[in-house]
């Protein structure tokens, strides 16, 4: 379900700000208050609103005698007071995003902002910030369309984990491929998920070594002994601090990282 809607309030209203000074303005104009409480005045001139406050730590509102208005942040304060209302209501709003497929469950559109959600039921899924949504659809039944991931291998997985993990994909191809670098540790790296994707020693907590999965396809060794991998924006080692020359890379290439 969606919860999140905007506020619209319209009328004769003045408004008032105060902070370092005080402003005072009076006119027909039409304020959005926004889920995360940003609050904007619009009137009739131009795009910027007459008066906002931007995240504002708190909002009420009352809608006896036309309706009043309450905002601060900090020592910030809009208020908001109508002599004649022409209207107040909420909206149900989301996030917007660029199309990328058609909701199973209830037809909506699939858009990608920070994630991919449903405009209709609210349905999201994560997804990696370098990941590209495909146009062909997951295997199973659950109709959803799959995305293009890089972690050491380019992995079409589905959008919803539960269906087909990326986690999974990842710890199949590289779990104990490589060795921990520690002098002392014997260990190998496991394919890990601690906030992100992660090539951890086995032998932690004795052994802390652990490097992100960068986003790249593993493309060689470092002369340090991990794998390096093409990315973005060129040859890397596993361990963004290795300062070896990258066997099979010019030294352009490794200092792109730098």
């Amino acid at each position: 379900m969606i919860d999140d809607a905007i506020r619209v309030l319209a009328g004769d209203c003045t408004v008032i700000t105060e902070a370092d000074d005080r402003a005072e303005y009076r006119g027909r104009v039409t304020t959005l208050v926004k889920p995360d409480n940003t609050v904007l005045v619009h009137d009739a001139d131009g795009y910027q609103p007459v008066a906002w406050l931007t995240r504002a730590d708190s909002v009420s509102s009352d809608r006896a005698d036309g309706f009043t208005l309450v905002a601060k942040k900090g020592t910030r304060t809009l208020r908001l007071a109508a002599h004649d209302r022409d209207g107040f209501a909420h909206y149900p709003t989301s996030a917007a995003g660029t199309p990328v497929g058609e909701c199973p469950d209830c037809g909506g559109a699939l858009v990608r902002s920070s994630g991919v959600h449903c405009v209709g039921c609210g349905d999201s899924y994560g997804v990696p910030t370098d990941a590209t949504v495909r146009d062909d659809q997951c295997h199973c039944d659950c109709g959803l369309p799959r995305m293009r991931v890089e972690r050491g291998l380019a992995f079409n997985v589905c959008l919803d984990r539960d269906c087909e993990s990326l986690d999974a994909a990842v710890r199949e191809a590289f779990d104990r491929e490589w060795d921990c670098p520690e002098p002392n540790c014997d260990g190998a790296l496991r394919v890990l998920r601690r906030g992100g994707l992660i090539a951890g020693c086995e032998h932690y907590p004795d052994c802390d070594t652990g490097f992100a999965m960068p986003a790249g396809v593993v493309n060689g060794e470092c002369a340090c002994g991990l794998p390096t991998f093409e990315t973005g924006t060129g040859t890397r080692c596993l361990d963004t601090a290795c300062e070896r020359i990258l066997e099979g890379a010019s030294e352009a290439d490794a200092a792109s990282d730098d």
